[in-house]
């Protein structure tokens, strides 16, 4: 639809209705504030009952993709200096792995990572 402006002093011109964009459920325009959950860094502890085998065992069970050589980098990271960084993910996800760290027996935390992943 367009609109047609005649008038003294104004000069001529045509003005086009807005188009109004709309967005399917479920899915946000360009323009919406994008919700994205801050990432979170889970943390294994060194600890003195696990034997570093099983501590190896368990990261690849626990943590979707965990080669062996990340389970063993990690391993003597936490031995050595008294934590390590496991894996850094959404908050949902982060509670569920340190949970499941801290069920087979790991001393584990989470941390937002936000300021220096």
């Amino acid at each position: 639809m367009a609109i047609s402006t005649t008038g003294a002093g104004r000069g001529a011109g045509v003005l086009e209705k807005p188009v109004i964009e709309r967005t399917t459920p479920g899915r946000e325009s360009e323009f919406d504030v994008r919700k994205i959950a801050p990432p979170y860094r889970v943390i294994l502890h060194n600890d003195n009952f696990n034997k570093r085998e099983y501590v190896v065992q368990v990261l690849m069970k626990v943590i979707p993709g965990m080669t062996l050589d990340n389970a063993v980098n990690i391993m003597q990271e936490a031995h050595y200096n008294g934590l390590a960084v496991v894996i850094i993910c959404a908050q949902a996800d982060a509670e569920e792995h340190c949970m499941q760290l801290r069920g087979n027996g790991l001393l584990s935390s989470i941390e937002p990572a936000s300021g220096g992943c």
